[in-house]
């Protein structure tokens, strides 16, 4: 065996050990994205603005450690928090089970003060008349609502609390309480003002609300006090934890949650895996009966392919530090597309093989010239996306990153499975003898269209279409996007049985809720998505219970963006695909050094991600991240698709063919038909098995891709490839 077959084989054997060893077990090396597994996602946004200048800096890292020590006292197994630009935190809080209570433990400010509570009734009589004097405030005790008069400035803050824990009042049939620990400044403080105001009250407040005014008998030298306040057993705990850690530098509100509940999260991987391995078989099943050996061979290499993205995921925290190996849905999408690209590749390869066989060649050199004729379409395909994706990466939001981060990983596996694996496999069978000959079936013949001559047609029907979708899409306004742009809540419930949705309606109506919207799905009727304007959530849950009592309702998912939030992602979202588009069309301009090759790309490109969203708002269905997402795979995929056809334009060029750039190009997308139609096909046979078994979740998602893959074909014939002829003369050459 040669020595340089040797090293490609021990090459292959190393990447595969490796992957697998940062693959398996997979529970274990990669972490499934909340939107696979349940839990929370907040955007908390820190409210510095109140703050005195000299406090402000430093607030958000203050606020991050607070958070962090409720969090680990909470008990929550592997969060993540992190900070996001100069004012946002991030916290990830995995199978939460209690969200009202999660959101009310982080958000709490915790501002913990001691204030006297005055005894002057005439000052009192005129602070409810909404004339307080200064110097005092006036607020409603929680406990019985009693009018009570404070003064403003706090005696004690909660900066000298020690400890704090839940106790039990004995006398109050065992009623919760919270006991505080002062520090030893704190404890000395606390006396003071005790034997300084025997007999005058001393409210508790807590975040500007007075949870109890005991009246102070004696001197308390203990450094020890207690809060009251008709808590329940958890809601006790929770305070205590925020007393014990400390109070937030500044008041923080929610731009943006998606609480994921368990039962849809599992569902979401249930379908998610059924899809996927209904959509492989058939992937596979194909390559193996089209393309025989050669298929066969390819499907080794989808294997490998995939194998190398899992291990590529797994090894993201060895490589980078800090940085955890998370598979979400917008995950699953750039793995979706980088697999269609290995079979593009895969075809690609041996349709150019059966073109050398067609010729004469024998089968050692026609491998050899096949391979070599293929590299460059899928050097540049690859090498595009790769670039769009590492852009994506730089300009995008969480899910935009995710997708960018698995596609990476995918593009550079597909190259490694497709030029290097696939052709080791060929050479060791002809090396030991094992093949004589590479039979394959043939479908798709190559035809003597003229494509170019019908543009205008096609130029015609495209600008139909768009229109009619753009008409559509503006029509609705904001309600063409999802709550991830325009903000908004969506809650989304499960029930035991069918429920009439006109009942629901009528409670939505009842709560005065004029602006809510409720949907019932056809496919699966127990589940029902009701859309608000604010957080409505927790009164309409409890409405829900109280009316329908027998039906075990589950949350399935709730997720809030508030309206600065929702134009933060639709500018990240945006600018990620205009960079991503820019370099598509740099790297287009330098490689085949003609400006109408890549802004005629880039337009064929529009067009399909511009078909896809009519085709959304036509429909009905709303643009949301992951709709996004769905773009940018088919922006991906349409480049990949029309680059082949270049690649083949210029290979045919410099066969000192004399032909005009109209023939040319006619000749080029006559010759590779078959494979766009073929690698197309294949690719939907995964987004068709996704959009029919993949769920509710996924399938906006996949309906996007199907229609922009299918358009992807059209627009590779009928307009990237017309388009190159509009900036030049009809008999100009490349």
């Amino acid at each position: 065996m040669e020595r340089k077959l040797l090293y490609k084989i021990l090459l292959i054997l190393a990447v595969a050990g490796l992957c697998a060893y940062f693959t398996f077990p997979l529970q274990k090396k990669i972490n499934l994205g909340l939107d696979l597994k349940g839990g929370m996602h907040l955007v908390l946004k820190v409210d510095t603005g109140k703050l005195p200048e000299k406090d402000r800096e430093g607030a958000i890292d203050r606020a991050l450690e607070v958070i962090r020590n409720r969090i680990d006292a909470f008990g929550v197994r592997e969060p993540s928090i992190q900070k996001q630009g100069a004012e946002e935190i991030v916290v990830q809080l995995p199978g939460i089970a209690d969200r009202g209570r999660a959101i009310e433990l982080i958000g709490k400010t915790a501002l913990l003060e001691f204030k006297l509570v005055s005894s002057d009734m005439e000052k009192l009589k005129l602070a409810m008349e909404g004339n307080a004097p200064e110097g005092f405030e006036f607020k409603y005790a929680q406990e019985d609502n009693e009018p009570l008069l404070l003064e403003k400035q706090a005696v004690l803050t909660g900066d000298a609390i020690n400890n704090a824990e839940v106790r039990f009042n004995e006398s109050q049939f065992n009623e919760p309480l919270v006991s505080l620990e002062f520090n030893a400044e704190g404890a000395k403080k606390f006396a003071e003002i005790t034997a300084n105001n025997v007999g005058k009250r001393l409210a508790i407040v807590l975040d500007g609300k007075v949870q109890s005014a005991p009246r102070i008998k004696e001197a308390i030298p203990s450094g020890q006090a207690v809060i009251q306040g008709r808590f329940s057993v958890e809601q006790a705990q929770d305070l205590a934890i925020v007393l014990k850690v400390g109070a937030l530098p500044a008041p923080m509100y929610i731009e943006e949650e998606r609480t994921i509940g368990p039962l849809l999260g599992q569902d979401s991987i249930n379908k998610g895996v059924r899809a996927s391995v209904i959509g492989g078989i058939l992937v596979f099943v194909f390559m193996a009966v089209y393309y025989l050996l050669a298929g066969l061979v390819a499907n080794i290499a989808l294997l490998l392919n995939l194998l190398i993205i899992l291990g590529g995921l797994g090894m993201l925290p060895a490589l980078f530090p800090g940085v955890s190996a998370t598979l979400t849905l917008p995950g699953i999408a750039g793995i979706v597309l980088s697999l269609g690209m290995a079979v593009d590749a895969n075809v690609l390869i041996n349709e150019r093989i059966r073109e050398e066989l067609k010729s004469g060649k024998g089968l050692r050199a026609a491998i050899s010239l096949g391979y070599s004729k293929a590299f460059s379409a899928i050097f540049d395909s690859n090498l595009t996306t790769l670039i769009a994706a590492f852009l994506l990466f730089q300009f995008g939001t969480g899910p935009i990153r995710g997708f960018a981060v698995t596609l990476s990983i995918g593009l550079i596996a597909s190259m490694f499975t497709a030029i290097i694996v696939t052709r080791t496999i060929f050479e060791i069978l002809l090396n030991l003898g094992w093949i004589k000959s590479l039979p394959m079936l043939r479908l798709i013949k190559e035809t003597k269209f003229d494509y170019i001559g019908k543009r205008y047609i096609f130029y015609a029907i495209s600008l139909i279409v768009i229109i009619t979708g753009l008409v559509f899409f503006f029509k609705k306004g904001t309600q063409a996007y999802g709550i991830d742009f325009v903000g908004g809540q969506l809650q989304e419930y499960s029930f035991k049985d069918p429920v009439p949705a006109d009942q629901i309606r009528q409670m939505l109506k009842d709560l005065n809720l004029a602006d809510a919207s409720m949907q019932q799905f056809k496919d699966n009727p127990k589940v029902v998505l009701i859309k608000t304007s604010a957080d409505q959530s927790d009164i309409i849950t409890d409405k829900l219970k109280e009316k329908f009592p027998q039906q075990d309702i589950q949350i399935l998912r709730i997720e809030k963006v508030g309206p600065v939030a929702g134009k933060h992602l639709k500018g990240k979202a945006t600018n990620a695909l205009i960079w991503s588009l820019a370099g598509i069309l740099v790297y287009v301009v330098f490689r085949f050094k003609h400006f109408n090759f890549a802004i005629a790309g880039v337009i064929a490109l529009f067009h399909d991600v511009l078909v896809a969203l009519g085709f959304l708002a036509i429909t009905g269905r709303q643009i949301d991240l992951l709709s996004i997402t769905a773009f940018l795979t088919i922006a991906g995929y349409s480049i990949n698709d029309t680059i082949v056809i270049y690649d083949r334009v210029r290979e045919n060029s410099r066969l000192g063919r004399k032909m005009s750039l109209y023939d040319l190009i006619n000749l080029s997308v006559n010759q590779t038909l078959g494979r766009t139609i073929l690698t197309t096909g294949i690719t939907l046979l995964v987004v068709f098995s996704i959009f029919l078994y993949g769920g509710e979740v996924l399938g906006n998602f996949a309906f996007t891709l199907l229609i922009g893959f299918i358009s992807g074909i059209y627009s590779t014939v009928y307009i990237a490839s017309p388009l190159v002829l509009a900036w030049q003369s009809r008999k100009s050459r490349v």
